[in-house]
C-alpha cells in the first residue's frame, strides 16, 4: 500500500503540472519556450535515466534507491513550489524526473519480489494498475482545483505529505526480498550510452511535436538516437556486467509486454490530451470542470485493474486477457472518434468507461508480467523497461498523435475556407482522425499481445526467481 502511495505521486504530478502550467507562466513571467521546457526538462531526465535507476536498484537494493527516489522527489517537489523564476523551476523539474527514474521502477520491483503467489500478486498489481492509470485523471482534477482555487504551486506541495507517509511506511513495513545484486558493479559507458540515447530519442519526439517531423534538429536527434542505442546494444553483448542484460529483452514473453505496453500507452496519452482540449476549447469549461470530467474514466479504469484483470489473471492466459482489454479500449475509443461538438456528456463519459474498462484489465497483467521469469539480480532493470515502455509510448503517442489531428484540423479549415463557423468543427474533426489513428494503435497491441505473450497460462504461474536460485524462470503448477 504504501509503495503504491509513493508511487501515486509521479503519476499525479506530471498531469497536475499540465494544468498548472499556463498560472505558472503568468506568475513566472516566462514564454511558450519555456513552458514547453517545463514539461521537457522533466521527460528528458525522467526518461533518459530510468534504465540507469533500475540498474541501481539492482546494485544497490531495491528499498534504499526507492526511499532515496522519495527524498529526492519530495526535495526537488518543494523546490519547484518555491520556485521564484524559470532557472529554478526547471531545475525542479529535471531534478524530480531524475528522482523519479529511482523511485519508478524500484517500486515495480518491490512488489515484483515481495509477492509470488498468484493470487496476492494479482491483486497487488491490481492495486498498483488502478493507481497507474487512474492516477493521471485524479491529477487533471486536483490541477484544477489547485489552479483554480488555490495556487499552482500547490501542484509542487502536495507531493510532500504524499512522500512523508510513503517514507514512514515504506521504512517500517517493506522488506527487499531480493537483495542488492552480488560482485557486480555498474557500467557507467552503458550507461552514458542508454542515457544519451534515450535523451536524444525522447527529445526528438518533443521536437517533431513543437517543430515537425522534417525539422533538422528533430530528424538529427532521431539518427543520435539511433547511433547511442545500436552503440549500447553492442556493447551489453560483449561486456561482463551490463547495464541491461539482453537476457532481459530476449524472453518473448518480457518483450510482448514492453512492446504492446508501449503502443498503447501511446493511445492513452493521445486521447487524454485531446479529451483536455476538448472540454477547455470546445466545450469551454473551466479547469475543475475538465479536471471531473475525467472522473469516470478514473474509476473505471480502478474497476477493471482491481476487479477483473486481478480476478481473471490467474485464471486466463495474461496474453488473452491484455489482448481482450486493448480491444475494448480500441473500441471505447472509436466511440470517441464519434463525437460532435454538441455531443453530450453522457456520449463522452459513457466512452471514456469503456476505455478504463478495458485499459485498467489489460494494464493489471501488463505491469505484472514486466519482470516476469527473471533472477533477483535483475528485476529493478526488467521493471525500468516496463517504465521505459510507457515514457517512450507516451512521447511518441503525443508527438505523433498531435501531428494527425493538427494536419486534419488544417486540412478540414482550408476546405471551408477557414470560416470562424467551422471553428470547433475542425477541431473536433482532428481530434476524431486521431482517436481513429489510436484505436488502429490498440489493435496492434492487441494482437501483439495475443500472440506473443503466452507465460503463466491457466493451472500455471511465473514468479521472479529470488537470489540463490540458478534458474532465471520456474513455472510450476498451481495448488
Amino acid at each position: 500500500m504504501f509503495i503504491g502511495i509513493a508511487q501515486l505521486m509521479v503519476f499525479l504530478d506530471g498531469a497536475i503540472m499540465n494544468i498548472a502550467l499556463p498560472s505558472a507562466q503568468r506568475d513566472l513571467h516566462f514564454t511558450d519556450g519555456g513552458r514547453q521546457w517545463v514539461i521537457t526538462a522533466y521527460g528528458l531526465a525522467f526518461g533518459g535515466l530510468l534504465i540507469l535507476g533500475g540498474r541501481l536498484a539492482d546494485l544497490w537494493g531495491r528499498k534504499r534507491v526507492f526511499v532515496i527516489g522519495l527524498i529526492g522527489f519530495a526535495a526537488a517537489s518543494g523546490l519547484g513550489g518555491a520556485a521564484p523564476d524559470l532557472p529554478t523551476l526547471l531545475a525542479a523539474r529535471a531534478l524530480q524526473g531524475a528522482f523519479g527514474a529511482l523511485l519508478a521502477p524500484a517500486a515495480l520491483a518491490l512488489i515484483s519480489l515481495a509477492f509470488t503467489d498468484a493470487k496476492e500478486r494479482a491483486k497487488a498489481f491490481g492495486v498498483y494498475g488502478a493507481i497507474a492509470t487512474a492516477g493521471g485523471a485524479t491529477g487533471l482534477l486536483l490541477g484544477g482545483v489547485f489552479t483554480e482555487y488555490v495556487d499552482w504551486r500547490w501542484g509542487f506541495y502536495v507531493n510532500l505529505p504524499i512522500a512523508a507517509i510513503g517514507i514512514a511506511g515504506v521504512l517500517t513495513t517493506v522488506r527487499d526480498h531480493g537483495g542488492p545484486a552480488d560482485r557486480a558493479r555498474l557500467d557507467v559507458p552503458g550507461a552514458v550510452l542508454a542515457s544519451g540515447g534515450a535523451v536524444a530519442l525522447v527529445f526528438g519526439f518533443s521536437k517533431a511535436e513543437t517543430d515537425g517531423w522534417g525539422a533538422g534538429v528533430t530528424v538529427g536527434m532521431f539518427v543520435l538516437a539511433a547511433l547511442l542505442l545500436a552503440g549500447f546494444v553492442l556493447l551489453q553483448a560483449k561486456t561482463a556486467s551490463p547495464l541491461l542484460p539482453l537476457r532481459v529483452l530476449a524472453e518473448r514473453n518480457r518483450a510482448g509486454v514492453y512492446l504492446s505496453l508501449g503502443l498503447s500507452v501511446m493511445t492513452m496519452f493521445g486521447m487524454f490530451l485531446f479529451l483536455s482540449y476538448h472540454f477547455q476549447l470546445v466545450k469551454e469549461w473551466t479547469p475543475v470542470q475538465s479536471g471531473a470530467a475525467f472522473i469516470p474514466m478514473a474509476a473505471a479504469q480502478a474497476v477493471g485493474s482491481t476487479q477483473i484483470g486481478a480476478r481473471l489473471s490467474h485464471r486466463v492466459r495474461p496474453g488473452l486477457l491484455m489482448s481482450a482489454g486493448y480491444a475494448v479500449s480500441g473500441a471505447g475509443v472509436l466511440m470517441l472518434a464519434l463525437l460532435t461538438p454538441a455531443s453530450s456528456f453522457g456520449r463522452i463519459a459513457l466512452a471514456e468507461v469503456v476505455v478504463g474498462v478495458g485499459i485498467g484489465t489489460a494494464f493489471m497483467p501488463a505491469f505484472s508480467l514486466g519482470a516476469h521469469g527473471v533472477e533477483s539480480r535483475d528485476v529493478g532493470v526488467a521493471s525500468a523497461m516496463t517504465n521505459t515502455a510507457q515514457q517512450v509510448g507516451g512521447s511518441v503517442g503525443t508527438a505523433l498523435l498531435n501531428t494527425v489531428a493538427a494536419g486534419a484540423t488544417t486540412a478540414y479549415l482550408a476546405a471551408h475556407h477557414g470560416s470562424a463557423a467551422f471553428t470547433k468543427l475542425s477541431l473536433v474533426h482532428g481530434y476524431s482522425v486521431a482517436y481513429r489513428w489510436g484505436a488502429g494503435i490498440l489493435a496492434l497491441a492487441a494482437l501483439i499481445a495475443f500472440f506473443a505473450i503466452d507465460a503463466g497460462k491457466p493451472g500455471r504461474r511465473g514468479r521472479v526467481v529470488r537470489s540463490g536460485d540458478r534458474r532465471t524462470r520456474e513455472l510450476r503448477h498451481a495448488e
